[in-house]
Parts: C-alpha cells; sequence; structure tokens
C-alpha cells in the first residue's frame, strides 16, 4: 500500500482521536478539580476555571471582533447562564458523587435533547435504557451503595442545564460563530466568580491554588475546545454524539485512575445502559441535529 493511501485512510481517524483525546481532557480536569475542594469549594473551583477559561479564551477566539444585534443578545445570555450553571452544578455533584456516575446523570441532557427531536417506536426503547439506568444510579433504595440525592439532583440540574446551553448555543452559534463560547465564558465568569470570591475571599487567589486552577482550566476548557471545534467540523453530528456517548465510561476509568473512586457492578451496568442509550438515541435519529458540546 503506498503512503498516499494510508494517508487517505488515516484522515478520517484524525478527527476521531482528538475528540477522544478532548474527552480525556475534559475528565482528567475534572479529576484534577475535585482535589481542590477542601481548599476553595466547588463555589471556588467553578470562578477559577470561569475565569481562567475565559481569559484562554479571550486569546484563542479574539471576540471583540464580533459584532451583536438586539435579537441575537437574548440567546447569547441564556447561553452563558446555561454554562455557568451546568459548571456550578456539576462541581456541586462532584462533592459527594463519583465522577462517572456524575457525567452519567449530567448525560441524561443531550440524550433528552436527542430524543425530543424524534418521534418515532424506537426512541421508546433508548428512552426506556437511559430510565433503567438512572432506575439503578438514583438513590430511591436503601442499599449501602446508593448515592447521595442532592448530589445526583445537581448532576441532573447540570444535564438539564446541559440540554438549554444545546439549543441555546445552537442559535447563539449561528449568529456568532466560534467566538460564542468566549462570550458566553465571560457571561458564566461574570455571573458565577462573586459567588466564589464571596465564599473563598482573598484565599482564591493563594499561588499555592492558581497552577492547579490554571491546569483545570487548559484540561476543561482550552485543549478540549479546541480540539473539539476541530472534530465538529470534520465529523456527521451522528458520529460527533455517537463518540461523545463515551464520555459517562472515561469519566468512571478517570474518577478510578486519579480518585480511586471504585463503582459496584450495578453502578457499571447502569452506565452501561445509559451509555447504550445515547449511542442508540444517536445512531437512530432521524434528524441531524448540530451537536455543540462545548463543557
Amino acid at each position: 500500500m503506498s503512503l498516499s493511501s494510508q494517508s487517505k485512510l488515516s484522515l478520517p481517524l484524525l478527527p476521531v482521536f482528538l475528540l477522544v483525546i478532548a474527552m480525556i481532557s475534559i475528565q482528567s480536569g475534572a479529576s484534577l478539580a475535585k482535589s481542590l475542594f477542601p481548599l476553595v469549594g466547588a463555589q471556588g473551583i467553578t470562578s477559577l476555571r470561569l475565569g481562567i477559561g475565559t481569559l484562554i479564551l479571550f486569546v484563542i477566539f479574539k471576540p471583540w471582533r464580533m459584532r451583536f444585534t438586539a435579537g441575537s443578545r437574548m440567546p447569547l445570555l441564556v447561553y452563558g447562564l446555561a454554562l455557568g450553571g451546568m459548571n456550578f452544578l456539576f462541581y456541586l455533584s462532584l462533592k459527594t458523587v463519583p465522577l462517572g456516575i456524575a457525567v452519567a446523570l449530567e448525560f441524561t441532557g443531550p440524550l433528552a435533547v436527542a430524543m425530543f427531536s424524534s418521534r418515532r417506536l424506537i426512541d421508546f426503547l433508548w428512552v426506556g435504557l437511559a430510565v433503567l439506568g438512572l432506575a439503578f444510579l438514583l438513590p430511591l433504595g436503601k442499599s449501602v451503595d446508593s448515592i447521595d440525592l442532592f448530589g445526583a439532583a445537581c448532576a441532573l440540574g447540570a444535564g438539564a442545564c446541559w440540554a438549554i446551553y444545546i439549543i441555546s448555543g445552537q442559535k447563539a452559534g449561528g449568529n456568532h460563530g466560534p467566538g460564542t463560547v468566549a462570550i458566553g465564558s465571560l457571561i458564566a465568569a461574570l455571573v458565577f466568580c462573586p459567588i466564589g470570591v464571596a465564599y473563598n475571599g482573598m484565599a482564591l487567589f493563594s499561588p499555592a491554588i492558581l497552577p492547579i486552577a490554571l491546569a483545570v482550566a487548559i484540561l476543561s476548557t482550552a485543549l478540549p475546545y479546541s480540539l473539539e471545534m476541530v472534530a465538529l467540523t470534520r465529523l456527521p453530528a451522528r458520529t460527533f454524539g455517537t463518540l461523545m456517548s463515551l464520555e459517562p465510561a472515561l469519566a468512571a476509568i478517570s474518577g478510578l485512575i486519579f480518585l480511586n473512586e471504585y463503582l459496584t457492578l450495578i453502578q457499571w451496568s447502569a452506565l452501561g445502559c445509559i451509555i447504550a442509550a445515547s449511542i442508540g438515541a444517536t445512531l437512530t435519529i432521524k434528524a441531524k441535529p448540530k451537536i455543540e458540546e462545548l463543557t
């Protein structure tokens, strides 16, 4: 086989590889963020990620060149608030819920968006699988392995914000292009950074914390957002959504490696149900939704 033939075969795999790296980066950043909770809490890490991440995104996307019309401001505002709420609630959930399970619960948001975009009989199968997974994960029984109710509620709330983020992001992104994420991040930072400062005071700017916070911002924001932007332009929406369905499993593996978070067989089975529902919904959906996952 010639070198040119090998090159042609490898080109379709490049965006897939970049997307997998982006997902690993996001979950590694989440694991690192959780290690800061004893120092600054979920409020502080949300503020640090949004604040530092916004600065990095401004350098990358240069949003000051964008022009805003009166009709485009509301979707942008909703997008920014959803972005901030998604981050804040997700980090709150990580205080008491293992990383893999928190991501699985949060992933019900994008799954709901996919479900509501189609009305076919097969969609009920994916809804049933997702509900089955949630039934195993949510602490409705009396098992000692049950998940903290408040943490689970925060993760589901983050999923609701993620759904709003996708819907509003499609409209805002259509109006403003890739720079939308920088403006949305700025809006989120303006709302949620003061909460972290009020909660932690000047301790938030401790030299011992800032290097780790910078790493979290790069791993959770700058690197994955940039890689996803490249992948989104080279992959069909269906392929992109299917690959993103692997994120809960990668989160569980990341939690196992970096945080020593061991899941039970039932919890792994629940993750499998949610992942299968997400993959199935993505593969069988009729319409081709524009999926933009920038968390």
